[in-house]
C-alpha cells in the first residue's frame, strides 16, 4: 500500500534523491525547498502525488503553516524527514557571527521546530515516523567542520529526549548517521579561508575530492526508505562502511577513556 511522506529540504541531494525513488514506486509525497522551481520537473512527471510548497526552515512561522497544511491536504502522512541543511568548513576562530547564526537556524533550530510541528499531527492521526538527517558526525568530529558537528550533535541530544516523550504515542523516530555519501553537498558546502596561525595546521586540509566520496547516495537512500517502511525501525540508522567504522571506533574510544574513571568518578559520592 502507498505511504505518503513529507520532506523538509528536497531540491538536492538526499533529499531530491528520496522523492525521485518514493514518486518511482508509486507513494505520494509532500516536499518543501527554499527554491520550489527547483522541483518543477518532478511536479510535471507525477502530477498530484508531488505537493510542494517553497519553505525556509529558519521562517518558523512559515514553517508551522507549511506542515499544517501538509497535513490538511493528505489523509495521513506516514513519515516526516527533517533533511534541510548544509555545510561550512571553517575554523572556529576564522568563522562570522553571520555563520553561526544562521547555520544553527537552519540545521538544529529548523529541525527541532519541524519536529515540534509534526508531532502533534502525528499523535492526532495515532502515530508515524520522525525520520531526521543526522550524520556519523554527530559521534566524532574533524578539524574546520566545528559547526557542523554543532548541529549534529545537538540534534542528536534532541531527539535522544524526544523519542521517549512521544513514543508512547506510537511516534517513533530514527537518526539517520550516513557517511561521506557521493553528493553535492560538499560542493555547495560554504568555505571559510584559513587565517595564518592555523595554515599548516589540522584544519589545512584539501577539499573532499570525489573520490573520497565513498558512499553511494541511490543505496543510502535506499536504506533510509527501508527503515520508514519498517515495523520496527531503528532509533539510530548508522549507513556506509566508513560511517560503521569510524563511529564504533570513537564509542569504543570514548568508553576506553571513561572506564578508568570509575573510582574517582565515586568520589564525588555524597557519603
Amino acid at each position: 500500500m502507498p505511504k505518503t511522506w513529507f520532506i523538509a529540504g528536497a531540491s538536492r541531494g538526499m533529499g531530491r534523491e528520496l522523492a525521485e525513488q518514493l514518486l518511482a514506486r508509486g507513494d505520494h509525497v509532500a516536499v518543501t525547498a527554499r527554491s520550489a522551481e527547483q522541483l518543477d520537473d518532478l511536479a510535471e512527471r507525477y502530477g498530484d502525488a508531488l505537493w510542494v510548497k517553497a519553505l525556509d526552515v529558519t521562517d518558523t512561522h512559515a514553517l508551522r503553516a507549511v506542515v499544517d497544511a501538509a497535513f490538511d491536504a493528505h489523509e495521513r502522512i506516514d513519515v516526516v524527514v527533517s533533511n534541510a541543511g548544509y555545510g561550512v568548513f571553517g575554523v572556529a576562530e576564522d568563522l562570522s557571527d553571520d555563520h553561526i547564526e544562521q547555520m544553527i537556524a537552519t540545521n538544529l533550530t529548523g529541525s527541532i521546530q519541524l519536529a515540534r510541528a509534526a508531532v502533534p499531527h502525528l499523535r492526532a492521526q495515532g502515530g508515524g515516523l520522525l525520520l531526521q538527517m543526522s550524520s556519523m558526525g554527530a559521534h566524532l568530529a574533524f578539524p574546520a567542520f566545528s559547526l557542523y558537528h554543532v548541529t549534529k550533535w545537538g540534534i542528536e541530544g534532541f531527539y535522544e529526549a524526544l523519542a521517549q516523550e512521544v513514543e508512547p504515542f506510537g511516534i517513533r523516530t530514527t537518526l539517520v548517521e550516513p557517511g561521506v555519501v557521493r553528493t553535492g553537498f560538499f560542493e555547495a558546502a560554504t568555505r571559510v579561508a584559513l587565517s595564518e596561525p592555523y595554515r599548516g595546521g589540522p584544519a589545512d586540509r584539501p577539499p573532499t575530492a570525489p573520490e573520497d566520496m565513498v558512499d553511494s547516495q541511490e543505496k543510502t537512500v535506499a536504506a533510509i526508505i527501508r527503515a520508514g517502511d519498517s515495523a520496527e525501525p531503528p532509533r539510530r540508522l548508522v549507513l556506509g562502511s566508513d560511517a560503521w567504522g569510524l563511529v564504533t571506533d570513537a564509542l569504543r574510544s570514548r568508553l576506553d577513556d571513561l572506564v578508568p574513571q570509575r573510582e574517582n568518578a565515586a568520589t564525588a559520592d555524597i557519603g
